[in-house]
């Protein structure tokens, strides 16, 4: 499903390469026939304002609105698990079902990484898509919810994957919710996030854990965004946007 690896696109660390690929993108999202015309235009707009703009401001927008706290962290299992034990078992499980159906990830990648996960479930028969996107639509109403009430246009994203999901979210419920959570992303709140990640930066063998939490997850997410990238079929087959599309 070629729309989900556009979603993908979009929600990785911006590049050169992504704004050059915009016509490939919007192409994609005209053709796209189980996405509601409102969810696209509103998905085109996306588009049009992170290819669009000045790479460094857009740049600049991404790294404030997902590497400054956890609330909108785009690894799915830190939303349900946390730094637990827990989530390392969930990332093998999810690590083999990639394997078993041919993915095989760097490294360097955490198979948890909302557009890595999106480029894998792009593979996938369309029932198995919407069943994994059911699974996870709780994170995915939070993340847009959340993403909404800090003015951030990327909460389309997500609006368009709880639609493919098939379940609605109750907007009323989940703005409740996020608007009593306290906010993660302010100068205090990293500053004593910091001063825990320091505590827990050297083991008791001495050893580095730099890659471990909010420290380390600016750097994870870009080695990241060095291996996912759009299939040479979605550039070639994409046609130009036509004039005044949905």
């Amino acid at each position: 499903m070629k729309l989900l690896k556009v979603i993908a696109r979009v929600l990785e660390y911006p590049t050169e390469e992504l704004q050059t690929s915009k016509d490939a993108l919007i192409a994609v999202v005209l053709e796209d026939g189980r996405l509601p015309r409102k969810n696209k235009e509103q998905l085109l707009r996306c588009i049009d304002q992170v290819c669009d703009g000045d790479l460094l401001d857009i740049q600049e927008n991404y790294v404030g609105t997902f590497d400054k706290g956890r609330a909108t962290s785009l690894l799915l299992f830190e939303h349900v698990h946390g730094e637990s034990r827990d989530r390392g078992q969930a990332m093998v499980d999810l690590m083999e079902e990639y394997r078993t159906n041919g993915l095989e990830i760097d490294a360097r990648e955490l198979p948890d990484y909302l557009p890595l996960f999106l480029e894998y479930l792009s593979t996938r028969p369309w029932e198995e898509i919407r069943n994994w996107l059911e699974d996870i639509h709780h994170i995915l109403g939070l993340l847009g919810e959340r993403l909404y009430q800090r003015e951030s246009l990327y909460h389309v994203l997500m609006d368009s994957l709880l639609v493919l999901s098939g379940r609605q979210a109750n907007r009323q419920e989940l703005a409740q919710i996020v608007a009593s959570e306290e906010r993660d992303d302010t100068p205090e709140a990293l500053d004593k996030v910091w001063e825990e990640e320091m505590v827990k930066f050297v083991d008791d063998q001495g050893s580095s854990c730099a890659t471990g939490g909010v420290v380390g997850q600016r750097r994870r997410e870009l080695e990241q965004t060095q291996t996912i990238h759009l299939s040479d079929q979605l550039m070639t087959d994409a046609t130009p946007r036509q004039a005044g599309g949905a």
